[in-house]
């Protein structure tokens, strides 16, 4: 029998099979639920491929400059159609997965619990955020309660674990009849209760104090923010709770 390879080139070969596997098993687990996802009650937000379930607030714009490509949501400042992005469905108790990335020096932010009114100019004038941020090369990362996987401008977060711009970040946030918990790559960031007297005194302390509204709703829109620069969004599942 004629020996086409010795071992070290079958064991190169070998090598190079099992990572072209890999990556494509990771490819096509983008965007999708397993099958006890699914059984535990997660449903995805988005398809990965168009931005159906979505639409900015108020329709102010028609919002071109969110693009779904590459599997990702990503918003384009340079482009036509701005705004922040809102899910077309309102949630109250929930558990939200997102993975998100910025730019160099990029700052967006997921917002939840937002009501769309035209009472209100901006959905962040009354949902609470989740810092998306650059630490150190975004002018926000010098500001306490402003850095990513705060609870921004109302708690700092406990242990920080965000990424290098361009690297993919998953964030978690459990909202559950008032008790709110912060996650980021798998580290706790914030945990609080919101509608007491200390979530009132906290927002009143906040640079959210001129807006009356803000933090009340317990059922809102959530909000994928256009800061100006440039972010990235994917695998956005919610499981209601």
């Amino acid at each position: 029998m004629i020996q086409l390879y010795n071992r070290p080139t079958m064991r190169i070969l070998s090598i190079a099979i099992a990572f072209c596997l890999a990556f494509s098993l990771t490819s096509r687990a983008q965007n999708t639920l397993t099958a006890q996802e699914k059984k535990d009650g997660w449903k995805l937000l988005f398809d990965g491929k168009t931005t159906k379930g979505w639409h900015v607030y108020l329709n102010k714009s028609n919002g071109a400059a969110w693009k779904a490509t590459d599997g990702s949501l990503s918003f384009d400042p340079q482009a036509e159609g701005k705004g922040d992005l809102l899910s077309d469905g309102e949630y109250e108790n929930f558990e939200l997965s997102v993975d998100w990335k910025v730019e160099e020096g990029g700052n967006s932010g997921i917002i939840f619990l937002a009501v769309e009114s035209p009472k209100y100019e901006h959905a962040w004038h009354t949902g609470p955020e989740m810092q998306c941020l650059d630490n150190d090369r975004h002018p926000d990362g010098k500001i306490p309660k402003h850095r990513a996987g705060n609870l921004y401008d109302l708690i700092a977060s406990k242990q920080e674990s965000v990424k290098a711009p361009m690297e993919w970040n998953t964030a978690k946030i459990i909202c559950n009849k008032g008790h709110l918990e912060l996650w980021l790559n798998n580290v706790l960031q914030v945990e609080t209760t919101m509608f007491t007297p200390e979530w009132a005194a906290m927002i009143k302390g906040s640079k959210f104090v001129k807006y009356p509204d803000f933090g009340t709703a317990r059922k809102g829109h959530l909000m994928l923010q256009d800061h100006g620069n440039k972010v990235w969004f994917r695998n956005i599942k919610i499981r209601e709770l």
